[in-house]
């Protein structure tokens, strides 16, 4: 071990500071050879401060040691890409001198010890992300994953995880237009909370974190600092044990009042060229804002923390140093614009205290009570992180399901009802309903369909948003699955009528040190990475969430994809309904019915087995591009994407959704293969009968499977003569299941 001198300490520390044992650097999660590292780097024994600091930057949360080796093999440009990943948020150019910003980031962990603040601080987060790069909000998304229903906390899960999404945002006052809501034993321990903001900038005035110029002022900015959220980026590093209830204290606590606050006394101030640089203090709170705002800028950073405001008295300079307390920023300001900055925080209500100043040392200096508690070198936090490859064993695809073996225990319109009305399918609306998702008033396309659509300002443009994964398929072959997630993403965006231009993602997946989980991460990223390049589908920003396992359980592998696409005009967006009676119906895409890892396959026969559909990427923009140009010709008046419940599903949600029922045929005969298998890359559309030649013409030209299946009118949807079921009996059994549920009455039939 490296031998200490007096010399090569900072100041000497209080007495009662606790002694730098091997256990200690254990409970800060530090292996071994992780300390080692850190003792060969500086050359002594840390002191309690920098222990703290170490664990922080060195966290899987924030340096992403097991993860950013295969990151960055995802593709992360395109021309009309302004910021990649790297910062707090990535940055598109929509035209027009305007730019998107958006990220998505997971609260797995404090969501499930304490789920209303969880949620609502994973929120608030994201909301920093979005609006620190010098952009408004104007949209939140989220994908939430629960256990079983019949865990005994999933009720209380979900309860305080939607009011918190709904309590924090309504207040903030951005409306939550789309998500994704399911239910898997998988996630028992571990439920899944991931967030998405999306803002909207200017493209010549966005906002970054690199520090610059030497003897700056470094500003405190927001609300007061507590001890809530210590250690909570560590935590979101660890697996959960039995012992997890007693991690309560590292959940934050938020207040989107003070954030709202925040949000305009920021924009305010970036608007009269206050601002240098600018890091909200998200994980790992102070420690990781002011480390990466030096390091990126090449730049050293001293703090005074008697400056720092704190609404708990006594408090350490470790304590400081990794409080995660929320509506927090730190800048860097232009020295003459200083009194014109504070006077605009001030008005606002808000603290603003200058603690520190940028140095030409490139080190991390923290004095406290005129000690120096920390003297780190600032890029090394970062740039000398550990990283692993991880072993990896590569997943064992799994065989083809013989669709046509299968038994068929239900009749198809009692199998029908039931589907629509399991977990996994039945409406969200309770969910939903509880989120403003019309404030501000550009709400085109509301929750409940393929993807929100929000007006840009005056219009006509809008913004297609939306959260996609398909875990099941992930787990059953990691390689489809990761295509699969994107390509459900772009289909959902196309089938709005947006064009896809980026995409965000949230990397769920359990403990990374086991070759098997390890092997799905990698094997996941191939697929997103490969989907993402044929489909010209950028990753833009984004979060890796490890360790998601209680008790040595995983979760399913959840690669979450969030999508932003263009719409030129909202007025030609479309939605799923069927509107009226005696259109066309048309299928785009064929397929081969099939039911491996699928809805029908787990619902109706009890089984979750076989290998998922295979994404053919080619087939997917082909028939994309044809139905996104159908859209903005006006050609159709619904579409829906094929995904979960095959044909059978997509023709009910379109029936409910508009009160319109419908005749059809599958094109592959009256089996549950050709009405329930998730064969990928198809759409279902309407068209008036004209309309419908024409789009069939142009089908022909381009060599494309397009079809007529059928005709919208009555009040009932009928299978060709395999079901009929009236669309009232359908809608009560989808729109039932959830209020019940959560009322604790019944489960699905």
């Amino acid at each position: 071990m490296t031998v200490q001198t007096q010399s090569q300490r900072p100041a000497t520390e209080p007495a009662n500071e606790p002694a730098i044992t091997p256990e200690l650097v254990a409970q800060h999660g530090l292996k071994p050879d992780e300390y080692q590292r850190i003792l060969d780097l500086i050359g002594r024994t840390p002191t309690f401060t920098e222990l703290g600091i170490f664990s922080a930057m060195w966290n899987e949360h924030c340096s992403y040691k097991s993860s950013r080796l295969h990151l960055k093999k995802l593709p992360t440009k395109a021309p009309w890409v302004i910021q990649g990943p790297g910062e707090n948020a990535g940055v598109i150019d929509i035209g027009d001198g305007q730019a998107c910003i958006f990220k998505m980031e997971s609260h797995n962990h404090p969501s499930y010890i304490e789920p209303y603040q969880g949620a609502a601080t994973g929120v608030g987060g994201i909301l920093r992300d979005v609006f620190t790069m010098g952009a408004r909000p104007i949209a939140c998304l989220n994908l939430l994953r629960f256990g079983s229903i019949d865990h005994p906390k999933t009720r209380h899960l979900v309860s305080g995880v939607v009011a918190g999404i709904g309590g924090y945002g309504n207040s903030f006052g951005v409306p939550t237009v789309g998500g994704s809501t399911a239910f898997h034993a998988s996630y028992d321990g571990n439920i899944l909370v991931n967030a998405m903001a999306v803002g909207l900038a200017r493209t010549n005035e966005i906002f970054y974190a690199a520090a610059t110029g030497v003897g700056r002022p470094i500003v405190y900015l927001g609300s007061k600092t507590g001890r809530d959220g210590i250690h909570g980026a560590t935590m979101a590093s660890a697996e959960f044990d039995e012992n997890s209830d007693e991690k309560r204290p590292t959940v934050q606590v938020g207040d989107p009042f003070s954030e709202k606050l925040l949000l305009e006394a920021c924009l305010e101030i970036m608007a009269k060229g206050c601002v240098v640089a600018i890091q909200d203090m998200g994980a790992a709170g102070l420690t990781s804002s002011a480390v990466e705002m030096g390091a990126k800028g090449n730049l050293g950073v001293e703090l005074d923390l008697d400056l720092v405001p704190c609404r708990e008295p006594g408090m350490t300079a470790y304590e400081m140093m990794l409080s995660e307390s929320q509506e927090r920023m730190l800048m860097v300001l232009d020295p003459e614009k200083e009194e014109e900055a504070e006077a605009i925080f001030r008005k606002w209500g808000l603290d603003f205290a200058v603690i520190g100043k940028t140095t030409d040392t490139l080190r991390f200096v923290i004095k406290h009570h005129g000690k120096v508690k920390a003297d780190l070198p600032i890029k090394e936090l970062g740039d000398e992180a550990p990283l692993y490859d991880r072993p990896h064993v590569a997943p064992v695809k799994p065989a083809k399901l013989d669709s046509a073996s299968l038994p068929a225990p239900l009749g198809m319109d009692a199998a029908l009802k039931k589907m629509v009305a399991c977990p996994d399918l039945a409406s969200k609306r309770w969910v939903w309903e509880q989120y403003d998702h019309l404030i501000l008033g550009n709400s085109v396309q509301p929750p409940g369909g393929d993807a929100a659509v929000v007006r840009i300002e005056d219009g006509p443009k809008g913004l297609a948003l939306t959260t996609d994964v398909t875990p099941r398929y992930c787990y059953a072959d990691p390689f489809e699955g990761g295509k699969q997630a994107v390509a459900e993403a772009w289909r959902n965006i196309t089938a709005v009528g947006g064009r896809p231009l980026a995409l965000t993602d949230n990397l769920n997946f359990g403990n990374p040190e086991k070759p098997d989980i390890m092997g799905q991460f990698v094997a996941c990223l191939e697929g997103v990475g490969e989907a993402c390049r044929a489909l010209d589908f950028p990753i833009v920003s984004g979060n890796v969430s490890l360790y998601n396992e209680t008790q040595g359980k995983g979760i399913l592998p959840t690669p979450a994809i969030g999508g932003v696409g263009l719409v030129p005009d909202v007025a030609r967006s479309v939605g799923l309904a069927f509107r009226v009676a005696g259109e066309k119906i048309l299928l785009v895409g064929e397929g081969e019915g099939w039911l491996g890892q699928s809805i029908y396959l787990r619902e109706i026969l009890g089984r979750e087995e076989g290998a998922p559909p295979p994404v053919d990427l080619a087939k997917e923009k082909t028939h994309g591009d044809f139905v996104r140009a159908l859209i903005g010709d006006g050609m159709v008046s619904a579409v829906h994407d094929l995904s979960d419940g095959g044909l059978a599903v997509a023709l009910a949600e379109m029936a409910m959704a508009g009160g319109v029922g419908a005749t059809v045929s599958a094109p592959g005969g009256d089996s549950a293969a050709s009405w329930f298998g998730e064969d990928q890359g198809r759409y279902v559309l309407a068209a008036s009968q004209d309309k419908a030649d024409e789009i069939l013409r142009r089908a022909a030209q381009a060599g494309l499977p397009v079809a007529v299946i059928g005709e919208t009118g009555g009040d009932s949807l009928r299978l060709g003569a395999a079901a009929l079921v009236p669309v009232r009996e359908l809608r009560d059994a989808h729109e039932g299941w959830m209020p019940a549920y959560m009322a604790g009455g019944r489960k699905p039939a």
